[in-house]
């Protein structure tokens, strides 16, 4: 399916919650195990890419939840994201190991959880206990897999390495306007 966004932007894997739903049922009357992992995304790095290949190996397909603008300003501090869900979205869905991409408001993906009903949800570098999520899931019979994080990487440790290198007196070597 392909998504149209402003600016004339098409992403095949980007769907809205209905269809995707859709989607997922059609999976699981194959007898197919969906993954879903979230969240905001906002610079890609390798511990993300990672999360994401390990969470596709878990399931048949992988569902991957893009917190909204506002709720990563909610999460992250006024000066973030960097790039519009529907670029971060764009990024993701340019993954092999991703089949899915949603948008969600919230500050937590409960209610796409309690739509979708994964049977595996995961995430990297939290304690159980340290997901709302988790009991959801666990109440209909899904399983929670937390993997460890890839060290030496963040989108907030990629934009301090950044901000230090480059400061605002020295110009970019090789910057174009």
């Amino acid at each position: 399916m392909f998504t149209c966004f402003p600016g004339g932007i098409f992403i095949s894997k980007l769907y809205h919650i209905a269809k995707l739903k859709k989607e997922i049922n059609a999976l699981r009357t194959c007898n197919r195990q969906v993954a879903f992992t979230n969240g905001c995304f906002d610079l890609l790095h390798p511990g993300h890419v990672r999360l994401l290949q390990a969470a596709r190996k878990l399931g048949d397909a992988l569902v991957v939840g893009v917190n909204n603008n506002r709720s990563v300003q909610c999460l992250k501090g006024q000066q973030r994201p960097l790039f519009p869900a529907v670029h971060r979205a764009e990024m993701l869905a340019a993954l092999e190991c991703v089949d899915f991409v949603v948008i969600f408001e919230e500050l937590t993906p409960e209610r796409i959880i309690a739509e979708l009903k994964p049977e595996i949800y995961v995430k990297a570098g939290y304690r159980r206990e340290e997901l709302p999520e988790a009991p959801l899931v666990e109440s209909y019979g899904g399983r929670v897999v937390l993997l460890p994080v890839l060290a030496g990487y963040s989108s907030t440790g990629i934009i301090r390495t950044i901000l230090a290198r480059y400061s605002r007196a020295d110009p970019l070597p090789f910057s174009r306007p």
